[in-house]
This record gives structure tokens, sequence and C-alpha cells, in this order.
């Protein structure tokens, strides 16, 4: 389903083929990597975790690796089950002391039978490697990262040996079934449905911001001490600005940059009636540049030629980090086109943060959680007008250089005190204590109405 990073090119999460934003390749790493099935030297820590991701490869999906890294770094066991990817393709290796095991998986879906053929060939196999996994290495508590949410079923038969079971909660999957499809029926009360399975047998919940908290107490019937939000922030070490490069700018004056994954729910379609839009408006002083993948990739570029936009729109694919951040930095005003919907406007997208990070002011709908993250650092165009008032903030913003740059550091300052990944590792440890002090709790036979109670 959807993601949120430009690993597309990190959502919620939720997003993220690869949600909003940060564009990785496997051989982009720190540390050192080996790909020999051996144990971790050096004694196991006596915490040991296994992450399951199933809708992208790790390192490439930047939520799981900070994850992930930060258990490693404050002494945890950690293994990573998730797909191969074409540049993630071995099936074993360690980096940075972390294991990482990859399964083969079929095609992506694409349509709701095809996602149910993905969802269940990728369970099959989950549950055969984290079968293998713990007998090799043993785990004390499985995180499933959804979508999709039937993760906690590979978990349930571990439960009974005491295993604990945390939900990493990306995307309200019943919430962005409508957004793709556009209507709810028999499909999205399955999904409600296998969402509050999820609920009933996570002991912990991780949300990605205080509207999917809400959702955990309220539709899943989660105690609130059970809920920790864990914020989807860069790496401000290494995501941070570099010098323009004038090149990508395509000849033109003003550059706009997007990244993030290109489904139906992603907007990029409004974002090219934008363009146009703005390119009748006699500015051909301005390029856009988009930087990802994803199911809607060849469609838009097939309406970039039929729209006259060659010469005004450019689809780089994925690329690497440094070109991503290159691109960014060069960028005049970045934009977030997600198209308006419930699912939009209680998810978090890590591109608002990543634009942030990099000092760079932008124009996206008004929604909930993006105007909670953003603030005062973008313009809210109008849902109803959606695509001439869209093109008009950004011309608003070209055309006053000294406004971008206030929005710019009033963004980059909210990154570095709030948002930043950094901030949100004190909540991912207290989530996995809570977790590991109700496996202690059960082990040493304590029965407490506080604990055992959803």
């Amino acid at each position: 389903m959807a993601s949120t990073a430009a690993s597309a090119g990190r959502s919620s999460g939720t997003q993220q083929d690869d949600g909003s934003m940060k564009v990785q390749e496997c051989s982009v790493r720190s540390g050192n990597s080996t790909s020999k099935p051996e144990s971790i030297s050096g004694p196991s820590p006596r915490r040991r975790v296994l992450i399951i991701v199933e809708n992208q490869a790790v390192p490439l999906d930047p939520r799981v690796w900070r994850e992930a890294r930060s258990l490693s770094d404050n002494g945890y066991d950690v293994t990573v089950l998730c797909p191969k990817r074409k540049s993630c393709s071995l099936g074993y290796e360690v980096i940075d002391q972390v294991r990482v095991y990859r399964h083969p998986m079929p095609l992506e879906g694409s349509t709701p039978l095809g996602y149910l053929s993905e969802y269940a060939c990728a369970f099959a196999l989950e549950f055969l490697y984290t079968l293998w996994i713990y007998l090799r290495h043993g785990f004390d508590v499985i995180q499933g990262c959804n979508p999709p949410d039937n993760i906690f079923l590979v978990a349930l038969p571990f439960k009974i040996l005491g295993v604990k079971y945390i939900f990493d909660h990306h995307d309200a999957n019943p919430e962005l079934y409508v957004s793709k499809y556009g209507r709810q029926g028999a499909l999205y009360k399955i999904l409600l449905g296998l969402e509050k399975l999820c609920y009933r047998h996570s002991d912990v919940v991780m949300a990605t911001n205080a509207s999917y908290r809400n959702m955990a107490i309220s539709r899943g019937c989660i105690r609130p001490e059970n809920v920790f939000i864990v914020r989807n922030g860069p790496d401000l070490p290494t995501f941070k600005p570099v010098p323009p490069n004038p090149a990508r700018k395509h000849g033109k004056r003003y550059l706009i940059g997007y990244v993030g994954n290109m489904n139906s729910q992603d907007g990029l379609d409004l974002l090219l009636g934008v363009a146009k839009h703005v390119k009748d408006m006699g500015r051909r002083d301005v390029h856009f540049t988009c930087v990802g993948r994803g199911p809607e990739l060849k469609k838009l570029q097939q309406m970039v030629q039929q729209m006259g936009l060659e010469d005004t729109v450019d689809f780089t694919g994925r690329v690497s980090d440094q070109d991503l951040i290159e691109i960014l930095s060069t960028a005049d005003v970045c934009v977030n086109p997600d198209r308006p919907s419930e699912m939009n406007d209680i998810s978090t997208m890590i591109k608002i943060m990543e634009y942030m990070a990099l000092s760079k002011p932008i124009v996206q709908f008004e929604s909930r959680e993006g105007k909670f993250s953003a603030g005062e650092a973008s313009l809210y165009a109008d849902k109803k007008n959606q695509v001439p008032d869209f093109a008009n903030k950004i011309i608003q913003l070209l055309d006053q250089p000294e406004e971008r740059q206030r929005m710019g550091e009033f963004g980059r300052k909210r990154v570095e005190q709030e948002l930043a990944w950094e901030h949100s590792v004190t909540n991912l440890l207290a989530a996995y204590n809570r977790a590991f002090d109700k496996r202690s709790l059960r082990a040493f036979g304590t029965k407490r109405k506080d604990v055992v109670a959803r």
C-alpha cells in the first residue's frame, strides 16, 4: 500500500512504494557489512528484537532502519526481516551490528486482488523465516511495521512462548483504501476488521503522530499507557543541505522540488496541473523536478507529453541520497501535492520534515498533521480551488525571496528543536521498555489487570 519516504525515489509512514522521502541505495550505508549467515560476535544482549517489514527493503526504509540502528546503539540485539529489492538482493547480511534477512518477493500488487496475492505470499514467507530466526537467534519482541496489518498473525504462535508484539503503525489502511479507490465496500470492512484484530493482539503500539495515537485508543481500544508517539523525523547528521547546483534548474531561474511516492493518492496529477497552470500564466522561468517512483510513474510521464510539459517537468525515478539532497538543496520551493483526503489529513509525511531540514519553504494542501508539522514553514492551498490556488501560492513564494528565507529558517529550527529523529528515540526506547516490562511480569507470574488489559 503506501509509505512515506523518498525511498520511493521514507508517510506516515505510510508511505514510507517508498513514501515520503529518502532515496537510499543498499550500497550507501555506514559501517561494515557481511553476508555470511553467522551470529554477531560477542555475547548476545539480553533484549532480543525481530523487526518485520513487508513493503520495503532495509535499509531502504528510512524509518525502520533508524529504529533498528537506534535500538542496536542502545544495547538491543536486533534482527530485521524484509523483502528483497533490486538494489537489496542479498538474502542475509549484517549491517552495523544489525542482522538483515531478506525473503523473495512476488510482483507488487496494484489492485485489491493484487494486494491480496502479494500479502498472502509475503505472509507465508515471513512465517517461515521468522521460525528460522527464532530457532537460530531467538527474540523476545516482534515489531510489525504495517502495511499490511496482518503481520501480527506471524507473531501469534510466538506469543504463546512469551514473545511480545509491538505494532509500528505507519499507515491507516482502511483510510488508505478509500483514498486510493474512492469507495468503502466489503474490502474496506475487511481491512477495518483486520486492523482491530491487530490492535487486539498488540502489547504496545507505536504511532507516528497524535492522530494515529488517538486512533489506537479510540478505534483500537488500546490503553493510553500502551501507545507511544514515535515520529518519523529526518536524521540531521546525515540529511543536511549541500551547495545548490544550477544545472539542476534545467536552464530556468527557479526550481520546484518534490520527492516521494507516486501513487494515486499522492496527487502528482494535480502537480502536473499546477505546472501547466504556472506555464499558462506566462511563467517560463520555473521548472518542476519530481524524485521517486511508484505505480503511477509511467502514466504521469505520458501526461507530461500530452500536456506539453516536457520543457517544464522531469521525473528522475529513484536517485541516490547525494542526488536527492542536491536537488532539494537547489530547489527554491518544495511541494507536497497529496490529494486532500481523510488518509492524508491524519498522516505525517516525512518529506515535509525533510524539506524543513533543508530550510525550504513549502506549499501543500491544508491538513491536520501537515499543518502541525510545518506550521509557518508552509503555505496552504485551498482544497476546493486546488490547482489555481496551489499555483498561485508557488508564484507568491517565488516572487518573495525574503519570505522564502523566513519560512525556511522557521522550518529548520522546528526540526532541530522538535521533529528530528533524535527526538523520537526516547519514545522508541520507552515503547520497548513497556513491552519488556510486560514480558518480565509474565515471566514472574505476576497478574495485574492494568497490564493484561488492553
